[in-house]
């Protein structure tokens, strides 16, 4: 075989070879022959591209991560945060994706930025701080309306962290502590309450029976013994005092006589 024909020969099938491309299992190669854009997306396997007639577009349909900058934002309430998300999206259509936007990531980031802006700015700093599922679901799906045009689903978005002012964080300290202090006192006075309930249901047993009142005066002595009192001061019932008084009245009314007959 003449020489030129062996280079020809060599030189298309280097072209051939050169015309061969391999996608991965999560790519997807859009092709444009002359500008226009051939059929559906190609691959997963071996496509072939035949330049220069023949252009290749790779895009991956793995999520992607995007973090969004923070947010200087002011609540209804006029509380003045910064606030930042993660925003989780896919390409579903890679066709639009490549035809019907720039770069989608990025135009994916300044919808997520305007929005965050706009949603949160519209909500109290409490209902941030106790309602983030519902604001998280509302931007995604926000979110995922204007992305949705050129090929690409929001699947999650989470806003990550708040910062507050330090004026507001003690705030907040200062009311947590007041609520803590109101709870306190509360529980004091059920137990207080709880505690009086006792002692008049206590007061009616012993008005029912007058040996518990006895009783409860030994008991007391007992628990006043168990201290080291040099002292003890309790009082006596009346009757005993009334029983004493009539056993030593004869006894003084004796001394009288003997001393006149003396």
């Amino acid at each position: 075989m003449p020489i030129p024909e062996l280079i020809v020969i060599a030189i298309i099938l280097l072209y051939l070879l050169n015309s061969i491309n391999i996608l991965k299992e999560y790519e997807r190669g859009v092709i444009f022959r002359l500008g226009r854009v051939r059929e559906a997306a190609k691959g997963p396997g071996v496509i072939w591209v035949f330049r220069p007639l023949d252009q290749i577009v790779r895009v991956s349909l793995r999520q992607e991560a995007m973090e969004v900058p923070p947010q200087d934002i002011i609540t209804r309430d006029n509380v003045t945060l910064k606030v930042n998300a993660v925003i989780t999206l896919r390409v579903v259509d890679p066709t639009k994706a490549v035809i019907e936007v720039a770069n989608y990531i990025y135009q994916t980031s300044q919808f997520s930025q305007t929005t965050l802006r706009s949603v949160l700015g519209e909500v109290e700093l409490d209902q941030l701080l106790s309602h983030r599922d519902q604001l998280n679901s509302r931007i995604q799906t926000i979110i995922d309306g204007h992305t949705s045009p050129f090929g690409v689903k929001v699947v999650s978005v989470e806003v990550k962290q708040v910062d507050l002012p330090e004026s507001m964080l003690r705030a907040m300290a200062k009311q947590a502590e007041s609520e803590r202090e109101r709870r306190a006192k509360i529980i004091h006075a059920e137990g207080e309450f709880d505690a009086a309930a006792k002692l008049v249901d206590a007061a009616k047993a012993m008005a029912t029976q007058p040996m518990t009142l006895q009783l409860r005066y030994l008991q007391t002595l007992t628990e006043i013994g168990v201290e080291k009192n040099t002292t003890i001061v309790f009082p006596l019932p009346m009757e005993l005092m009334n029983l004493l008084n009539k056993s030593l009245a004869p006894s003084t009314g004796d001394k009288p006589a003997e001393e006149n007959k003396a």
